[in-house]
């Protein structure tokens, strides 16, 4: 006759903590700062090989695709900065405590989006993205 064991509970059932989750997030936003990384590559190429190479990566980068891809980047950004620093307190030695970890995990958060605002607002202000 079988033994019935318990089974484990998968991970949809267990509450990710937020450390847990940034720690996913930061390692993805650095895959997409090299990836976007690209980007950047080819509006220098098309720098260096003229107007037309230069207005055609232009009109892509003012597209909805091309916003949609600059805006994450910028996001990936200011995140993957945000949570660097935050590794850095952490390096010191300070932060640890659960409730200083959670505390700074929001505001990685918070000033990512707020950061990617401001750069977003100056894109705008100065007649970029348009």
């Amino acid at each position: 006759m079988a033994v019935v064991r318990p089974t484990s509970p998968h991970l949809g059932i267990y509450r990710w903590p937020l450390a847990m989750a940034l720690s996913i997030v930061h390692r993805v936003t650095g895959i997409a700062l090299a990836v976007g990384t690209l980007l950047l590559v080819w509006l220098l190429l098309a720098l260096s090989n003229g107007p037309e190479a230069y207005a055609s990566v232009r009109a892509f980068c003012g597209s909805w695709l091309g916003l949609i891809l600059l805006f994450g980047w910028s996001w990936a950004l200011a995140f993957h900065l945000t949570n660097g620093v935050r590794h850095l307190f952490w390096d010191a030695g300070k932060g640890y405590s659960i409730a200083q970890a959670r505390n700074s995990g929001i505001a990685v958060v918070v000033f990512s989006l707020v950061l990617t605002g401001l750069i977003w607002a100056c894109v705008y202000a100065q007649g970029g993205a348009a």
